[in-house]
C-alpha cells in the first residue's frame, strides 16, 4: 500500500506541474497579445498625433530626393485611411496612407515635352516607427494604394488591426 500511495503522490504531484505549466504558458502567452495590442494602439495614437508633421516630413525628404529625375514635387494630397502594417523580418510597424502627388518638370531635365507630367501620381506613402517615434525617409510606392501595396509585399508586409 505505501508503494502505491508513493506512486500516486508522484503522480498528483508531476501532473499537478504540468497543468501549472500549461496554465502558466497561456497566462504568459494572453499577457504578451496584451502587451502587443497596447503598444499597437499607442502607436496608432501616436501617428494621428503627429500626422500634419510626418506628411510635411514626407514632402520634404521626398523632394529633395531627387526622384524621380527630371521631375520637382510640387504637391501631395493625403488621404484620410491609414493602412498599418509590420514589417516580417524587423517587426517594425509601418503606416501606409494614399496620396496624390503633382510634379512639375525640371527646366533641361528632360521632362518638359512629357504630357504625363501634367496627371497625379497616385501611390502610397511609407512611414515607420521605431518603437518610440515615426518618420519618413520620403518613401512612395507609386501606382499603389496602401491596401494594394501591403498585398503586393505580402512577402515583406502583413497587415496588423
Amino acid at each position: 500500500m505505501s508503494n502505491l500511495w508513493w506512486v500516486l503522490t508522484v503522480l498528483g504531484s508531476v501532473g499537478g506541474g504540468v497543468v501549472f505549466v500549461v496554465l502558466s504558458a497561456v497566462a504568459f502567452r494572453k499577457l504578451a497579445q496584451r502587451r502587443e495590442r497596447a503598444r499597437l494602439t499607442g502607436a496608432k495614437g501616436l501617428f494621428h498625433l503627429r500626422r500634419e508633421g510626418l506628411e510635411f516630413e514626407f514632402l520634404k525628404v521626398a523632394g529633395a530626393s531627387g526622384k524621380p529625375r527630371g521631375l520637382e514635387w510640387a504637391d501631395c494630397d493625403f488621404q484620410d485611411e491609414v493602412s498599418f502594417a509590420r514589417e516580417r523580418q524587423s517587426g517594425e510597424l509601418c503606416a501606409l496612407v494614399g496620396v496624390a502627388i503633382s510634379f512639375e518638370a525640371v527646366e533641361g531635365g528632360g521632362m518638359e515635352d512629357n504630357p504625363n507630367v501634367n496627371y497625379d501620381k497616385i501611390g502610397s506613402a511609407v512611414f515607420r516607427f521605431d518603437g518610440r517615434h515615426w518618420s519618413t525617409e520620403g518613401r512612395a510606392l507609386f501606382n499603389l494604394d496602401p491596401d494594394e501595396a501591403i498585398a503586393r509585399l505580402q512577402n515583406e508586409l502583413e497587415t496588423v488591426d
